[in-house]
């Protein structure tokens, strides 16, 4: 302000502080000039035979969405792009540039990638998000275009938009630009032949460990405790069991209990656990990693069986 003052000093220009307002005062003013533009209200609706005034999906709600990027390093040149249809699902597209180009023609190149992707889908309705301001500007023509190499890029754009009903372009952050990126990156570092046919990426998502579902198989048809269970119901051993092989199976026995047809074994707080083949084990897993026995704490009840 002080700053202000002496930049203004030579005009005749004189400061006052505003001054305070009581509530009060702006309610007593409003009351007494509230029958001078009093105007009746009114009751008639001209349009009442109108029932509904849009009916069907907004346009919003059938767009599909495309984000896509460009990268360019010491190892080349990739693009990417990402088809997301309106239920969510995407579809991911990269290719490799195995020409000499700048960052802006990568950009360029990928939008053109997501756009004929699009046009083949036979989508109508398109949102184009990308990390690139100046692309994004440019072909929303809120920026001119001067360098000579993007101008027929530009317009082999305005070319192809002309395919769609309604399409948008918008600019956002390069941290939600993620996947496209993460394309376009591994184009430019990935070498491959003209020959060589590398098919769209699948991404599936694993919510527990590989090793969770890893049961090894069983030999002979016969459960893991087979030896043990013989051994305990008619003490009995292997047929091929040497010496060592008999104290062993002898050892590992008094940790066990049989309960009719059942057999148990002893853990360290005393707790008996059932133990299940293959076949049951897999049945066991699968119940408990889908939630049909309610909360996971009960699932890992279950687990203690194994």
């Amino acid at each position: 302000m002080a700053r202000l003052q002496i930049l203004l000093s030579e005009y005749d220009i004189v400061y006052e502080s505003q001054k305070s307002i009581k509530g009060s005062a702006i309610a007593d003013f409003l009351a007494s000039r509230a029958m001078e533009e009093y105007e009746p209200l009114r009751f008639d609706f001209p349009d009442e035979y109108l029932m509904c005034i849009f009916e069907g999906e907004s346009s919003k709600d059938q767009s599909w969405k495309m984000s896509f990027d460009g990268a360019s390093n010491a190892l080349g040149h990739g693009i990417g792009a990402v088809l997301v249809s309106p239920e969510g699902n995407h579809y991911p597209l990269t290719a490799r540039l195995n020409f000499f180009c700048t960052n802006n023609i990568a950009e360029y190149e990928a939008c053109i990638m997501g756009l004929r992707a699009a046009i083949e889908r036979k989508i109508e309705i398109l949102e184009v998000y990308g990390d690139s301001a100046l692309v994004i500007y440019q072909i929303r023509g809120d920026w001119e275009v001067r360098d000579s190499k993007l101008v027929k890029y530009r317009y082999l754009v305005a070319e192809l938009v002309k395919e769609f009903k309604e399409v948008t372009f918008h600019y956002f952050p390069k941290e939600e630009n993620q996947l496209a990126n993460a394309l376009a990156t591994l184009a430019s570092m990935f070498k491959a032949n003209r020959e060589t046919e590398i098919m769209p990426l699948q991404m599936s998502i694993y919510e527990v460990p590989a090793h969770c579902f890893s049961i090894e198989k069983e030999s002979y048809g016969r459960p893991w405790f087979h030896d043990i269970l013989e051994y305990i119901k008619n003490q009995r051993y292997p047929e091929q069991a040497n010496e060592n092989d008999k104290r062993t199976i002898r050892r590992i026995t008094a940790g066990f209990v049989l309960d009719g047809d059942i057999l148990y074994k002893r853990g360290k707080d005393q707790m008996l656990l059932r133990c299940v083949d293959a076949v049951e084990a897999r049945k066991i897993l699968k119940e408990v990693h889908e939630g049909i026995f309610g909360t996971h704490a009960m699932g890992l009840l279950w687990l203690g069986r194994l």
